[in-house]
């Protein structure tokens, strides 16, 4: 009889301890980019996937016609878990692999809490892109919903063949013992919204009033801390939605296919899978769109991606900031589910007006996604670089490291371990 494992599901200090020694280890991204060279259809694609039309990214013509020269990426394609670039690390070292087995924190939950983004240079069509991935901090956090969580955040960054680092993408996973975290969870019973014509109508005249600021410049002296930033509305999010999220996303981490593509899959990940009603095994994906799937799974409808509320808080700074401006940084976090049939209004605030790295004139925001029940589901922040008629046209930010993925992360690891 095997001799039973009592850490299993419990945090412990060597899981830790162990979960830190593979900080900076590249780990291989074998999932195939959605976009190997994205070209400015992709640019379009993807931004309208989320209810974005700015004509920056959408209409190269118009994009000739400003700073940039050209047709640029929206910020959420440049990274993004699938969508672009290609290992510079296929596998992990040899002299690593012993290292990287196994989970050293096996049957500890784990949920996709927050993320985190940074560009430094915009993607032009056609170009092909570089990814490298690690994990990059283990922090050890009280948690009141379960005593004791481990943040686990992992990090990709991604450069263009002739060397430019683009981006930077941080993922947060907390983990927590199972047990502790049942005991203490809050179960609420949620109604899927029924709308009113009125309620409807009001949503309308919001969409019908937002516009990108595009070629009018914000100018760094006109902005003021205290500044409000929006409203945007997203909603009352539909199926379709997801559906069109999805043909410019793609698929997601799982690399879902149809048909004999789907069936190999399932070979694949099998657990990944499960029968339906009529003994066809079907993704777990599925509780994106099938209410009864959702509810199996204790929800009581289906429920939206927690990227998808990145995104849209990306597409309010970015309609605000005008064409001139940069987007630095924008971290997100997933405090509740946005359900089929729930609007989100997006607003944010200018909470500091300040020069960053000491020339580079820059505001922080205050984001947050607040659905109809008056529940913020998403708080965010953000960083964003802003031309100045005193200082002159937005300076792109310097990447983290010394010109290379590789230092890049091990900054990007440094900067981690302090927060």
């Amino acid at each position: 009889m095997a001799e039973q494992d009592d850490t299993f599901g419990t945090i412990t200090d060597e899981g830790i301890e162990r979960l830190r020694s593979r900080i900076g280890v590249p780990v291989p991204w074998t999932r195939r980019p959605q976009y190997s060279r994205p070209n400015e259809d992709a640019f379009r694609n993807v931004a309208e996937c989320f209810g974005d039309d700015n004509p920056l990214w959408c209409d190269p013509g118009y994009a000739a016609g400003t700073v940039w020269g050209g047709a640029v990426a929206p910020p959420s394609l440049v990274g993004g878990d699938s969508l672009i670039g290609e290992d510079e690390v296929a596998v992990v070292p040899d002299d690593k692999r012993e290292l990287m087995k196994g989970d050293p924190l096996r049957g500890v939950h784990a949920f996709f809490s927050a993320s985190a983004r940074e560009w430094w240079a915009p993607l032009r069509p056609d170009q092909r892109i570089w990814r490298r991935n690690a994990l990059v901090a283990v922090l050890d956090k009280p948690s009141e919903f379960a005593e004791r969580a481990v943040h686990e955040w992992d990090a990709s960054v991604f450069r263009t063949d002739d060397g430019t680092i683009l981006s930077g993408q941080y993922r947060l996973m907390i983990r927590t013992e199972r047990k502790k975290a049942r005991e203490k969870k809050k179960n609420l019973a949620i109604e899927p919204q029924v709308w009113t014509d009125d309620d409807l109508d009001e949503v309308m005249q919001q969409y019908l009033s937002e516009q990108p600021r595009g070629a009018e410049p914000r100018y760094w002296e006109n902005v003021e801390e205290g500044d409000a930033v929006g409203p945007m509305v997203k909603g009352p999010l539909l199926v379709t939605d997801m559906v069109c999220w999805h043909t410019g996303m793609g698929m997601g981490l799982y690399d879902v296919k149809p048909l004999r593509l789907g069936a190999k899959n399932r070979q694949r990940v099998p657990r990944f899978y499960l029968r339906d009603d009529l003994n066809i095994p079907d993704v777990q994906q599925r509780v994106h769109w099938d209410t009864e799937w959702a509810r199996r799974a204790g929800s009581p409808t289906t429920y939206d991606y927690g990227r998808m509320r990145e995104t849209w808080l990306t597409h309010l700074c970015t309609d605000w900031m005008g064409d001139d401006a940069w987007l630095w940084k924008l971290e997100c976090e997933y405090r509740s589910f946005n359900y089929v049939g729930d609007a989100q209004w997006l607003r944010g605030t200018v909470v500091r007006k300040y020069l960053a790295e000491g020339d580079r004139p820059a505001v922080d925001l205050e984001l947050e996604a607040r659905n109809q029940r008056d529940v913020v589901t998403s708080p965010g922040r953000a960083t964003i670089l802003l031309p100045s008629r005193e200082r002159g046209p937005v300076r792109l930010p310097d990447p983290p490291g010394t010109g290379d993925l590789e230092s890049a992360l091990v900054a990007i690891s440094e900067a981690f371990s302090r927060r």
